[in-house]
Formats: C-alpha cells, sequence, structure tokens
C-alpha cells in the first residue's frame, strides 16, 4: 500500500536500476491508471471545470515542496552535477532556434510561433518528470530531477517564458522585479533553498515522517489533474506545428543532447537522469501560459495532453538508449 492509500503493484524504488526496462514499465502503470482516473473524473458533474488547477495548486504548494525537502539533502555533490543544472538552458537555446527557424521556413503565424517558443523548448520535469524519474530510476535519481527542473525548468519558465509571453502576448517588457518576485517566492523554490541549508542535518522522526507520507502525494495527485485537463483537439492548420513542435521536444533534444554528453564522454547517474528529463512532454504551466495569452490555444492544450500520451511510448526507448 502505498502513501495514497491505493494498493498497486509497485517494485522498491531501490530495485527499479537492478531490474531494468520491464520493472520499470510495471512501476508506471499505475501512473497511467492515475491519468486514467482524471479523464473519467471530469465527466462527472461533482467536479468543477476548475478541478484539475486546485489539484495543481495542491502539488505547488504542498506536495512538491515536501519532496524537495526529503530528497534535496540527500544529493551526493559530485562533479556532474553541473550536467542536471545546465541541460536544461542548453536545450531551451536549441530548441528555440530550431523553432524560429521552423517558423521562417514554413511562415507560421505569430502566435503560433509563441506558442512553440513556450511548448516545444519547455518541460513537464515535475509534474510529468519526477514519477517517470521515480519509475524509471528510482528514489536516488530524483534529487537530480529536482536539480534540473528547479534550476533548470523553473528559472526558464519564469525568466524565459515571461519573455516569450511579454512579446508575443502583447503585454509589453516583461518587469523584471515581478519576475524576482515571482522567483524567490515560489514554494519549491523556497523548499530548495531551506533543503539545501539543512543538508547535513536529520529531521527529527515525527517530521520526517510527515514529509515522506506528504511528499507520497505527489504522484496520485499530480496525474490525476493530468488526466483531468487532458485535451486532444486542434485545428487542421496547426497540425504541422504541433508535430514538429512535439518532435523538437521529445525526439530531437534528448537525442541530441545524448549525442553531445557521449561525445564528450560525461556519463553518470545524473546525466542519465538529465538527458531523460530533457525528452520530457511539454510543460502543463508553460501550456496554460500560452493558453491564456492567446498564443494559438487550440494547439497548445492539444500538444501538452498529446505529448503526455506520447511519453508512455517515447520515455521508455529513451531509457533503453541511456
Amino acid at each position: 500500500m502505498d502513501p495514497s492509500g491505493i494498493q498497486t503493484r509497485w517494485y522498491p524504488l531501490s530495485e527499479l536500476p537492478r531490474l531494468g526496462y520491464p520493472a520499470a514499465m510495471e512501476n508506471v502503470l499505475p501512473v497511467l491508471f492515475l491519468m486514467a482516473v482524471g479523464v473519467g473524473l471530469r465527466r462527472l458533474p461533482a467536479f468543477p471545470a476548475t478541478t484539475g488547477q486546485s489539484l495543481n495548486m495542491f502539488v505547488v504548494y504542498v506536495s512538491l515542496p515536501a519532496l524537495v525537502l526529503v530528497q534535496v539533502p540527500k544529493l551526493e555533490v559530485s562533479a556532474d552535477l553541473w550536467v542536471p543544472i545546465a541541460l536544461p538552458w542548453v536545450m531551451l537555446a536549441v530548441s528555440a532556434l530550431a523553432v524560429l527557424g521552423l517558423a521562417r521556413l514554413f511562415h507560421w503565424d505569430r502566435k503560433v510561433v509563441g506558442g512553440l517558443l513556450l511548448g516545444a523548448t519547455l518541460g513537464n520535469t515535475s509534474f510529468l518528470g519526477i514519477p517517470f524519474v521515480q519509475a524509471f530510476f528510482g528514489e536516488a535519481g530524483v534529487p537530480y530531477a529536482v536539480l534540473y527542473d528547479q534550476l533548470g525548468s523553473f528559472f526558464a519558465l519564469a525568466i524565459y517564458g515571461a519573455t516569450v509571453i511579454a512579446f508575443y502576448g502583447g503585454e509589453g517588457r516583461p518587469d523584471a522585479g515581478k519576475i524576482l518576485w515571482r522567483i524567490v517566492t515560489f514554494p519549491p523554490f523556497l523548499a530548495m533553498v531551506a533543503a539545501f541549508l539543512l543538508r547535513g542535518w536529520t529531521y527529527p522522526e515525527p517530521v520526517a515522517a510527515a514529509l515522506e507520507r506528504i511528499a507520497g502525494t505527489l504522484v496520485p495527485v499530480v496525474m490525476v489533474a493530468v488526466g483531468f485537463q487532458l485535451t486532444l483537439k486542434v485545428p487542421k492548420s496547426q497540425m504541422l506545428p504541433l508535430g514538429l513542435g512535439l518532435a523538437i521536444k521529445m525526439v530531437a533534444a534528448p537525442l541530441l543532447a545524448l549525442g553531445a554528453l557521449t561525445a564528450l564522454g560525461v556519463t553518470g547517474e545524473a546525466t542519465r537522469v538529465a538527458i531523460f528529463e530533457a525528452g520530457m512532454a511539454p510543460m502543463i504551466t508553460a501550456g496554460a501560459l500560452a493558453i491564456a495569452a492567446g498564443l494559438a490555444p487550440e494547439m497548445m492544450a492539444a500538444m501538452v495532453g498529446l505529448g503526455i500520451m506520447m511519453s508512455f511510448a517515447t520515455l521508455p526507448v529513451l531509457f533503453s538508449l541511456l
């Protein structure tokens, strides 16, 4: 019985790296089931349209900070920690250049370009990434996933994302002060700062047990929220940018990262987790911001939903290449 109270056949996380791909997929099946539960709940009148957003807020303010406080103090300082910190920024730059090049080639609408500059560059490295890293790499891989997400994806969303919204969404120039305030008040970021300060200090047993329980709510809550918000509708005229955007984010980016780091001789668990995170589906929050800013809303909603569904096929293949 896991902390969520749902009885599933979970392998011990510490055993997954040894057991390999088949066991990891066995551990992912409950995640897929939870997403299906979210899809089903959306059809019930008892759950309002804002249910998915409410669940997301619970994760951001409660589950994810608890997970950060549990996992980051376990992080072993090593020379390869720069990989999960630097790789998301490198992939962001490369993917953005690819989008701009394709936009010029195909003469895409400005709103479509703005949406792709968010969806094809920023990955779902927290809500989707952490459950998948847990499933495929075990608990030892989670601290690296947290670094990739908090020092990479989150900062990129706050700085780069705000800039894209400002220039493509018609909001004017981004306010540096507001961006900085958004960063320093983001609950998971505050938790990460606290976790680094608490390295080497052991939590009292009741506190540790409570944090473990709360952190255990992340996977079931977030996957139900993802399923609740899943949508696949998209205009035919936007099918090409949608497909190319997903190809950049989920295929080209991780393969490029794998090839480059292999050529440089950079190895280790932190590197493997970072490459795996580079192949995550488009970020839900980035998609939501694009939709709110009017950047091809239907395409962005479909990009997030289809990307999540594709993850169950692409991530196992990527894992087998690592």
